[in-house]
């Protein structure tokens, strides 16, 4: 009962978090790149993407928790074994966010982009727009391996 508890949470989490890594992929940075005046379009990006670093905050946690929880009762030997490789992917992917959100944005990321932002930001938008599709994209492969493989597909 536990685990199919867990294994809910955590695709919620992986809904929410990774859902909203693709609305602002392809739905927001191409709005705000839209916008005529460089400071509304740091500005409207600054509120918009601090709530939802919020919230992404709250579900990589979440994953984390319900992630590790279901590798601890299915077994920690799972990360020996070549045909559970999506669980690392799923934990590298997890963790390039979570330095993100939790080190990376706080200690410099969200001042650096600022800066830039005033500088040169066609420049600065299209590093975010490209950083955020690279995002999305190992995020989308590592999803797709992760029910493939808990499914049984192992690919090898």
């Amino acid at each position: 009962m536990e685990y199919a508890f867990a294994r809910v949470v955590h695709m919620l989490a992986i809904v929410l978090w990774i859902g909203g890594v693709a609305m602002v992929t392809l739905v927001l940075l191409p709005a705000v790149r839209r916008f005529k005046d460089p400071a509304e379009r740091v500005a409207f990006f600054e509120r918009v993407e601090s709530r939802f670093a919020a919230q992404s905050r709250i579900t990589t946690l979440l994953a984390a928790l319900s992630g590790f929880y279901m590798l601890h009762v299915s077994g920690w030997q799972r990360l020996a074994v070549p045909q559970f490789w999506w669980i690392h992917a799923m934990i590298l992917v997890w963790l390039i966010f979570t330095l993100m959100l939790f080190v990376l944005e706080p200690l410099f990321l969200h001042r650096w982009f600022l800066r830039r932002a005033e500088r040169a930001p066609e420049s600065t938008f299209r590093l975010v727009q490209w950083l955020h599709w690279f995002l999305l994209g190992i995020s989308l492969l590592t999803v797709a391996a992760a029910v493939a493989g808990s499914h049984g597909w192992f690919w090898f």
